[in-house]
């Protein structure tokens, strides 16, 4: 399911990333990569604050639906 689809404070293991490769080369350098372990930390008007490698970082809904996870 898409990340933008996962409970708040739920981790989960990134099993794909989809979109161009300019789109998965920007959120491999925000620290996203399959295998990995991701959790959304809060929603903010219309973007997600998740937990990614000991970091917080904010993407768009857009990107959150790129990211696949389990």
């Amino acid at each position: 399911m898409p990340l933008r689809m996962v409970n708040i404070g739920e981790p989960q293991i990134i099993k794909r990333i989809g979109g161009s490769s300019e789109v998965k080369k920007h959120l491999e350098n925000l620290g996203f990569c399959v295998g990995g372990e991701v959790s959304i930390v809060n929603a903010l008007g219309g973007n997600l604050i998740v937990k990614v490698k000991e970091s917080r970082v904010a993407i768009s809904n857009e990107l959150a639906a790129k990211i696949i996870v389990e």
